[in-house]
């Protein structure tokens, strides 16, 4: 492997080493005093991680525990909690059945009671309960259809918000009158708290007009009885809920960028709220390298060695039958671009470790990636056109695979040029 590729590994590791939620969730308990009875609901896939933390720091005091999870992100039982795995980005019957468990939890308790609510990416298809008259399978239909569409994370979520009697403010409403103290791992451009996860314990910002003007937006197919309970709207107040951020796609940069100045890359953030299609947010990093590659030292910014850092989440519009996910389309657009170009080696990740329905966290891509392509066999545009970077990238060998990581604050792309 060449040293490129190598410091790119080094750098992925390094900056999801700092995004992992252990130490802020630690951090964020210590700042408060609790009461009563305390149960722990953790939902989205960094949940098992922030619940294991919650109970080794608080010890006894915790009494019940549910973490609800994307398959395979559990790590083991910890005492007092039950732990279920779900579907994801689709929910699934599990979805229900954490969320059914969670609302047993927290079903009587007083004001003198507290629910820890430990949030991240993920928990809007892993914690589902349908309104009454909705079924899962309109759930899951609708899901489909809004992923399929190119819409980006908050419109989506301001549709299952509609939909789901948890989300939207009001799982809150059914904690009754315990405090909730909710602490929250962002997965969203923007840090918006009614969009992480949906929202369960926050007051929405989205209505119920703005719902159905996304349906029409992107022609999705909804049955009659969905628009009527589209039309019945999500709490705009929530009062026993206390929220605190810890961490987001921000700190994912500024550790990415720590890491390559320790290998000696200039390091330049340009954006953290990246939210364009992904094959264009390709071909938007190549056009820096090129500038970075063709700049003959007249901009000092833009002068090798330097590595051009750019966190957030496209989206990708599927019009093919491939397999992949937003991090590797971007990488293959990108490999098209760089193609024949020495020194120049660009990944794009998912700080979670799993990119789209599929294995990967992402890609990473240099000039001969398309040469390597074309030797298996395979015509890397086309591929791109049927919506398959996973299967072009696995052909030249550079899909990056790190499993589950524990966190999950959003993506982080990278240009290393030397």
């Amino acid at each position: 492997m060449n040293t490129m590729r190598q410091d790119a590994l080094t750098i992925i590791d390094e900056s999801i080493k700092a995004v992992l939620p252990e130490a802020a969730v630690i951090k964020a308990l210590e700042k408060k005093k609790f009461t009563g009875n305390i149960v722990v609901v953790a939902i989205g896939k960094a949940a098992w991680n922030m619940a294991k933390a919650t109970k080794d720091t608080l010890g006894d005091k915790v009494s019940k525990g549910v973490v609800v999870t994307k398959y395979h992100h559990s790590k083991g039982p910890i005492e007092g909690f039950e732990i279920i795995e779900a579907g994801h980005p689709i929910p699934d019957e599990n979805s229900i059945k954490g969320a059914d468990k969670a609302l047993e939890l927290v079903g009587n308790l007083t004001e003198k009671d507290h629910v820890i609510f430990l949030i991240s990416g993920g928990g809007s298809a892993l914690f589902e309960k349908p309104m009454e008259g909705v079924s899962l399978e309109d759930i899951m239909d609708i899901t489909n259809q809004l992923l399929a569409s190119g819409a980006d994370i908050v419109e989506i979520n301001a549709i299952r918000k509609h939909l789901s009697a948890v989300k939207g403010g009001r799982f809150a409403s059914q904690c009754g009158k315990a405090n909730i103290y909710a602490i929250v791992l962002s997965d969203v451009v923007g840090d918006r708290l009614d969009s992480i996860a949906s929202g369960p314990a926050y007051p929405d910002s989205s209505t119920s007009e703005e719902a159905l003007r996304i349906i029409e937006k992107y022609k999705l197919q909804v049955a009659e009885h969905l628009r009527k309970v589209l039309n019945v709207e999500t709490p705009k107040k929530v009062e026993n809920c206390e929220t605190v951020i810890t961490g987001s796609v921000t700190a994912l940069c500024e550790a990415a960028a720590m890491a390559a100045e320790k290998l000696g890359y200039k390091p330049i953030v340009i954006a953290s709220t990246l939210d364009c299609e992904a094959k264009e947010a390709g071909k938007f990093m190549v056009s820096i390298a090129k500038e970075i590659k063709n700049s003959n030292n007249s901009r000092p910014l833009l002068q090798p060695p330097c590595a051009v850092i750019a966190g957030g989440e496209t989206v990708v519009r599927l019009t093919g039958k491939g397999k992949g996910g937003r991090n590797q389309e971007m990488a293959l657009s990108a490999a098209i671009g760089i193609e024949g170009m020495e020194d120049v080696v660009l990944f794009s990740i998912g700080s979670d470790g799993t990119d789209g329905p599929t294995d990967a966290a992402g890609g990473m891509v240099d000039g001969k990636t398309t040469q390597r392509m074309k030797e298996a066999s395979i015509q890397p545009e086309a591929y791109l056109e049927n919506n398959d970077a996973y299967h072009a990238l696995k052909a030249s060998g550079d899909l990056i695979i790190t499993g589950a990581t524990g966190t999950n604050v959003n993506d982080v792309v990278v240009v290393l040029c030397k």
